[in-house]
């Protein structure tokens, strides 16, 4: 995270804070959107610095103090969101929303005799700076502004924003009437629905079905599609979110390259754009599908394009690339990605409550994986800073400041012409730094291929220079997710205070061969050939009889404890979260008294004496 440049480099001035007045808006009262549900959610839980979000806004020369007040003063009149707070009593969530008729706002002014040599960096240091403290959601005025001056002179606002009350997509639209109210224009009259009106519509039995929809659309994917995109030896670290770095991507080459592709394939750009990702990350993954989250999709209605409020759900998006050729996967994604944006509105309570109840019957967690958030079209490119001049960048990889990343790979698409303009932020757990150029140097390549003619998905390696995850023998395919049996059992047996554990993988009704997975606190070693750990495993639901697929058994030594299914997977099922990567419930838990003389044979266990055996899950399979 940047800090404000030293005292020392830029001289301020001491800081004087101005009370801006503000009057003529109507004060009205209602439900909070489910949008705003969502990031309440988060911003209650999480840290400040991870859920507040900033942006910088330049200045024009010429343009006086009161001339930046009076502009935000208009705003703040104009849009219902900015004079919004969220009522609640100590310890419970906000479920009401409260428009202020009038009020006030501070505006925090920085003057200097100079600016460091890279303004527009220091005033975005000033404004992520910002972002430290919670908003006091009851009362508090969602933006923190930072005015800074030289020697007077406004050059930029600082500001850091609530995310109850905007996403990216409203600080786009606030900075770019910002600019027009110091130009003089006069701001159109206001076409999307303000939160208020907003909820009202997601309340109408219209928009309950919608949300409905949503709900069963994502239950499906979270049921079926891999739960970790990135379950490799080097997944995750246990419990800790990872500090990433930020790498961005300017390249020519890479917007002309998008534009041929577009043209040729006869789809839009963004549709082009969506299939490359997709089909470069399931391949570096290693997966049959690309499961990413994209925040800004669900603006694509008329009524909420333009409406200074926090809209952000995920659309959810689950791409099978098992497809011949790249055409065929961005014919298949267009469909794909319009099925994801019908259902990025939902009650996000019941969506959590959902992920948690289908997670604990699959013995699961779902990550957050893969996020990809596509800002280009809109109305003023949030690029954090002034654009840089660097459009003459033929193809040009840059390295910034690090921040905290609480998913595994993260990518913003500011621009798409003259140059593609993106920046990625990927898990350096998972990633190199080598690794990440290459992965955003292999889009552009890729890029290039589909604009000259169809690519064999089979050939990602060859153009785009990415490789797939390396796994050992040991990986297995189970319930469409990558699977370490090895990694189950030392995570079981933690989590039952090191009684030993055995796993091994059961065969399904055409016989595949088991694998197996010693005791807890000993190296696993294979009683048969096993299995080579490529082989796709079923890619549907873990419903049906036991047996009916390939699955795991874990068998525990329980000795004199009580112990029982249920007990043992709750116990696993706390851990899983940080446990690392490929950890999936066993289906099956079989309880014996005393490990077997060698036990790290399968029919060894198998000939003990069962005490108790179960699932431990929600629904019985």
């Amino acid at each position: 995270m940047n800090s404000p440049a030293p005292e020392d480099t830029v001289h301020p001035i001491p800081p004087r804070t101005l009370t801006v007045a503000y009057t003529g808006g109507e004060e009205r009262r209602g439900p909070i959107t489910m949008g705003q549900a969502n990031m309440i959610r988060c911003i209650l839980r999480d840290d400040p610095t991870h859920i507040n979000i900033h942006d910088v806004w330049p200045v024009p020369g010429g343009v006086t103090v009161e001339a930046v007040t009076d502009a935000l003063r208009a705003l703040a009149v104009r849009h219902e969101g900015l004079r919004t707070t969220f009522p609640h009593p100590p310890g419970a969530a906000p479920v009401d929303q409260v428009v202020a008729a009038e009020g006030t706002f501070t505006v925090t002014v920085l003057d200097h005799a100079e600016l460091p040599d890279d303004p527009a960096e220091y005033a975005e240091s000033v404004a992520r700076a910002a972002r430290a403290g919670r908003f006091a959601l009851g009362r508090e005025f969602p933006m923190r502004i930072t005015l800074l001056t030289v020697a007077g002179q406004p050059a930029y606002v600082a500001l850091a924003f609530s995310h109850a009350v905007a996403d990216g997509s409203a600080m786009a639209i606030l900075r770019e009437e910002f600019t027009e109210l110091l130009a003089g224009k006069e701001l159109p009259d206001l076409a999307s629905l303000p939160p208020v009106d907003l909820a009202a519509v997601e309340a109408s039995p219209a928009g309950l079905r919608k949300s409905e929809a949503s709900l069963r659309y994502w239950e499906r994917i979270i049921r079926t599609g891999p739960q970790e995109m990135f379950a490799e030896p080097r997944g995750r670290r246990p419990g800790t979110d990872e500090e990433a770095r930020q790498l961005t991507l300017r390249s020519r080459r890479g917007g002309r390259a998008l534009a041929g592709a577009a043209r040729r394939t006869g789809h839009p750009e963004a549709t082009v754009l969506m299939a490359a990702w997709c089909a470069l990350v399931a391949h570096r993954a290693g997966q049959d599908s690309c499961v990413t989250a994209v925040p800004s999709a669900n603006r694509f209605h008329a009524r909420v394009a333009r409406s200074v409020t926090t809209t952000s759900q995920d659309a959810l998006l689950h791409l099978d690339v098992r497809v011949e050729t790249f055409d065929a996967l961005v014919a298949r994604t267009w469909g794909a990605v319009l099925n994801a944006y019908r259902h990025s509105q939902f009650d996000s309570v019941r969506l959590w409550e959902m992920i948690g109840r289908v997670t604990a019957e699959r013995g699961s967690h779902f990550g957050r994986d893969v996020v990809f958030n596509d800002v280009s079209a809109l109305p003023a490119p949030l690029l954090g800073t002034e654009a840089e001049d660097r459009d003459g960048a033929e193809h040009e990889l840059t390295w910034g400041p690090p921040q905290a990343l609480p998913t595994r790979l993260l990518a913003f698409t500011y621009r798409t012409a003259p140059q593609l303009h993106i920046s990625l932020w990927a898990a350096p757990s998972l990633f190199t730094p080598e690794e990440a150029e290459g992965f955003l140097s292999g889009l552009v390549l890729l890029l290039e291929a589909a604009a000259a003619g169809d690519v064999p998905m089979d050939a990602l390696s060859g153009v785009t220079g990415v490789r797939p995850a390396e796994r050992g023998p040991d990986w297995l395919r189970l319930d469409g997710c990558w699977v370490s049996p090895d990694a189950v059992r030392e995570t079981l047996g933690r989590a039952v205070d090191g009684l030993p554990v055995h796993v091994a993988e059961e065969p399904g009704p055409d016989g595949t061969a088991e694998g197996t997975h010693g005791t807890y606190g000993t190296e696993a070693t294979a009683d048969t050939d096993g299995t080579d750990g490529t082989a796709g495993g079923p890619y549907g639901t873990d419903e049906g009889a036991p047996g009916a697929e390939p699955h795991l058994t874990a068998y525990i030594a329980r000795g004199d404890t009580p112990l029982t299914p249920e007990e043992a997977h709750r116990a696993l099922m706390a851990l899983i979260p940080a446990a690392g990567s490929g950890v999936l419930a066993p289906r099956r838990y079989v309880l014996v008294t005393d490990p077997p003389a060698d036990p790290d044979r399968s029919d060894a266990w198998r000939r003990l004496k069962t005490i108790e055996e179960g699932t431990g899950r929600g629904r019985q399979v």
